[in-house]
């Protein structure tokens, strides 16, 4: 059996999680893999922190103790954040130390810089964990769709916005409510801002993207609206017309043009992404030859992001000759590419309508003016004298033709106060 000397830097719930599931499986590891894994520093924060099952004496405060150490041949890094993890793995790389991340923000800002130090120093550098927890989508796009152009990658990849627009959907509760219950759950942060505002899953996007359309896809380059403003009324309404809210994580590739974007759509209840629900994450892939395809489970915790991760360790570890994304990969959009804003898809609009014949005369109208045909048009219930609500589905469009099409609607005769995208539709 080959004995393997590995450090760690960070031991949150994380980087616990990792420590204990590899002493769990330990003994299957070494009968399946033949490798017995040793971790023989934890770089922490407080050395007085109690850490159930972490013997004292691994823990240490300084960097230098596992960076230096010549007998670490692999670093997992659990700290989270862009810095100081970005630096600590580039330094370790740079000594040829393979590092194992699920540090998502790191890799989607840093990409360039880890694997640039990963090759200066003949280092390997996977982190199949930032992007869907335990669900094996880095190593599918990397490993299992050689013989496809891969046109379309469609996720849901944040499991505290999909618990919440679930719970929207299926008890009609306001989501600020939802919200509060969510983070007294331990399933949303007491800042909830980089997951509800959709920052999370544009990270997650740009590295997918990237490894989907074999070009890196900057962060920067991603359009991004999070669920804050998400109303249960749409949820409502939607649901009626056959439709599911999600906040998607949306790339396309078509010849040098890709679009990319991050932002709450709804899908046909009939559609895969449609009956995830909680907690959980997909990723809906199209490819030219496979076709579709998608990859669900358990996209955040500790012990799903620790089985990424380990199983990340265990492959590095028994594959030692690095293996890079075959892509340029600097800070910047290769000049061949160009990120479009004006993508299309189908469009859910709301509107408050004056109850007065010639109204949906003039809304068709304006929308059939900017080349926006509609798929459907209900009136519901009024509402008092504020107006009559109506709701709109629109054929794909456009998304500057439909946003020309809104401003040139009469506010004296019909106000938007929704528009959501639809996608999964032809």
């Amino acid at each position: 059996m080959k004995q393997m000397t590995i450090g760690m830097l960070g031991c949150g719930n994380v980087g616990s999680g990792v420590y204990t599931l590899l002493e769990d499986m330990r003994p299957t590891i070494g009968h399946r893999n033949h490798l017995d894994i040793q971790v023989k520093k934890i770089l922490v924060r407080d050395l007085s922190k109690r850490r159930e099952g972490i013997p004292a004496e691994k823990l240490t405060a300084n960097p230098e103790d596992i960076l230096g150490d010549g007998e670490i041949s692999l670093v997992i890094e659990c700290m989270g954040g862009e810095e100081p993890a970005t630096t600590l793995m580039a330094q370790a790389l740079r000594r040829g130390k393979t590092v194992v991340t699920a540090n998502k923000m790191a890799i989607a800002l840093n990409w360039h810089i880890l694997q640039a130090a990963a090759l200066e120093g003949g280092a390997g550098l996977h982190f199949e964990a930032s992007v869907c927890g335990a669900v094996p989508v880095i190593r599918t796009l990397s490993e299992s769709m050689q013989a496809n152009r891969v046109t379309q990658v469609m996720g849901i990849v944040n499991g505290t916005t999909n618990y919440i627009l679930s719970k929207m959907t299926d008890e009609m509760r306001p989501y600020s409510e939802v919200l509060q219950e969510a983070q007294a759950l331990g399933l949303a942060e007491p800042d909830p801002a980089s997951d509800v505002g959709g920052y999370d899953a544009a990270y997650k996007l740009s590295i997918l993207s990237s490894l989907a359309f074999h070009a890196r896809i900057p962060y920067e380059h991603i359009h991004r609206e999070g669920i804050e403003q998400v109303q249960v009324r749409d949820i409502a309404a939607g649901k009626d017309l056959g439709y599911r809210l999600k906040l998607l994580a949306i790339g396309k590739r078509q010849g040098d043009t890709v679009d990319v974007r991050v932002h709450p759509a709804f899908v046909p209840e009939t559609h895969p992404l449609a009956s995830v629900g909680g907690a959980f994450n997909a990723v809906f892939l199209h490819g030219h030859a496979c076709g579709d395809m998608m990859l669900y489970g358990r996209g955040a915790g500790s012990l799903p992001t620790a089985g990424a991760i380990l199983s990340d360790t265990v492959h590095a570890l028994s594959h030692p000759e690095p293996d890079y994304p075959s892509f340029e990969n600097t800070s910047h959009l290769h000049p061949s590419l160009t990120v479009t804003d004006n993508w299309q898809s189908a469009f859910y609009l709301r509107l408050c309508a004056q109850d007065k014949p010639g109204v949906l005369g003039h809304i068709t109208t304006k929308l059939g003016e900017h080349d926006v045909s509609i798929s459907s048009i209900l009136q519901r219930k009024s509402e008092g004298d504020s107006g009559v609500p109506v709701i709109v589905i629109t054929h794909r469009a456009h998304e500057k033709s439909l946003q020309a099409a809104l401003q040139a609607i009469d506010p004296a005769i019909a106000r938007v106060e929704s528009v959501l995208r639809v996608e999964g539709v032809e």
